[in-house]
């Protein structure tokens, strides 16, 4: 999903290190979906029909990636939509074992989606529509322990584009800022 051009050293153990705490936070058992009612929006099955969507159409994509504050662009085709909206389908609260964790609030056209509990990493939802077509999606997502910290702010609007915003401390490594926006191109 992100592309940069890593030139030093420092940066290849960072991205060493994230590749060995995912690993790590992978080690958890999985919870199983049932094939019963989703209690919430279906964030998972919504990314997987726009990322299919979106291989058909096979547009080209402006990408931006920030790090630290340095910037590159270019146009890009995208060849696995599903991989690069991973982040977001990765971010689907309709796990059994979650189903009472969200307050969810209607306010006309948008719905929110929140949970106080420290231990889950999607922390909101908000979702805004107009009837039944969705217009955005923003997810925050945040994860601490004792090697890291990670915050993510997720934009995505249908058929135009999506951003991920990522800052993330190691400890012994320090801090990184991510900024990756991908403007498809009509």
């Amino acid at each position: 999903m992100y592309w940069y051009k890593i030139e030093n050293r420092h940066c290849v153990v960072l991205v060493a290190c994230t590749i060995f705490i995912a690993l790590l936070s992978a080690c958890k058992p999985a919870i199983k979906e049932t094939g019963a009612h989703l209690s919430y929006f279906g964030l998972k099955g919504f990314f997987k029909t726009t990322a299919a969507k979106l291989t058909r159409h096979n547009k080209p994509v402006l990408k931006t990636a920030v790090h630290n504050g340095i910037s590159q662009s270019k146009t890009v085709a995208i060849n696995n939509w599903e991989m690069e909206l991973s982040l977001f389908s990765a971010s689907d609260i309709n796990k059994p074992a979650w189903k009472d964790s969200y307050a969810v609030q209607n306010t006309g056209n948008t719905v929110f989606y929140k949970t106080q509990d420290p231990d889950l990493e999607t922390k909101e939802i908000t979702i805004n529509r107009d009837g039944n077509k969705i217009k955005w999606i923003l997810i925050i997502n945040h994860t601490k322990n004792l090697l890291y910290e990670t915050k993510e702010k997720l934009t995505y609007v249908p058929d135009s584009m999506y951003r991920i915003e990522k800052w993330q401390h190691v400890r012994l490594l320090g801090t990184n800022r991510y900024d990756i926006k991908g403007v498809i191109i009509q």
